[in-house]
């Protein structure tokens, strides 16, 4: 019962067998032998990089209209951490439909150019889209391709950014994405990464939530991860934490390459 528990509640829960009554009366009045609380291991990812991909595809034309709401408000927290400048050259992975890449267009000027890389060609054609309806096109440069490997030289971006996009990646990928990204930045250069987080207290609807991803990743494919401790094993300098709230908590995290 006490594991069935976990999810619904941000109680701390443990069990004690009916022998042991005075030892659970203790703990319940001052927890002194209580152990110290671990870190909850990431889920997996339960989908293929295929399967994602024709998921992604299949849902690009109603996307905004599912998560807009909710990212929206968080990506633009990123943003004004990341602070793209005149004349920059920025890489965004994962850019979906384009909102971030036309805001990033914008900040670079005819100087800058901003880099997209998505895993979806329908999300691709839709940003083109968005991007040449803003006359915006000319300064982006846009491929589909896997994080895994970036298609870019070494120390060619001023910035790097990702918004509900690290999450996607498997466990044991996650540190080859973000040293790709440390790859590509020059020295110096910024990443900003949002993301779902696992960091904290456990919500009741985190449970829910990762419980949904498990049993049906198909339509539930991300899952809450350690943004910060990522980039910090990845070797980032941490600059910014910043932790926000949408239905679920959410990290945003600015980070240099030394």
């Amino acid at each position: 019962m006490s594991k069935f528990c976990r999810p619904f509640t941000t109680a701390a829960i443990r069990y004690f067998d009916r022998a042991a009554v005075e030892r659970a009366r203790s703990w319940l009045e001052d927890k002194t032998d209580s152990a110290p609380e671990e870190q909850i291991p990431i889920l997996p990812v339960f989908q293929s990089r295929k399967q994602t991909k024709a998921y992604y595809n299949k849902i690009s034309h109603f996307y905004d209209v599912l998560s807009d709401r909710s990212e929206a408000p968080m990506r633009k927290v990123g943003l004004e951490l990341l602070k793209p400048g005149e004349g920059e050259k920025i890489l965004e992975i994962g850019f979906g439909t384009g909102h971030v890449l036309e805001i990033l267009a914008k900040a670079v000027g005819p100087r800058g150019i901003v880099f997209g890389l998505d895993l979806s060609d329908q999300m691709a054609g839709l940003a083109k889209k968005r991007l040449t309806d803003s006359g915006l096109l000319v300064r982006t440069r846009l491929r589909c391709g896997d994080a895994i490997h970036l298609p870019y030289a070494v120390d060619t971006m001023d910035a790097v950014f990702m918004s509900f996009t690290l999450e996607l990646f498997d466990t044991p990928e996650m540190p080859i994405v973000l040293n790709e990204c440390k790859r590509v930045l020059q020295t110096g250069g910024r990443i900003v990464v949002v993301g779902m987080s696992k960091q904290g207290k456990r919500e009741p609807l985190m449970g829910i939530y990762e419980w949904a991803h498990k049993h049906f990743p198909n339509f539930v494919d991300c899952r809450p991860i350690y943004v910060q401790q990522a980039l910090k094993d990845a070797g980032f300098k941490i600059q910014k934490s910043l932790r926000r709230h949408m239905w679920v908590p959410v990290e945003i995290i600015l980070a240099i390459k030394s």
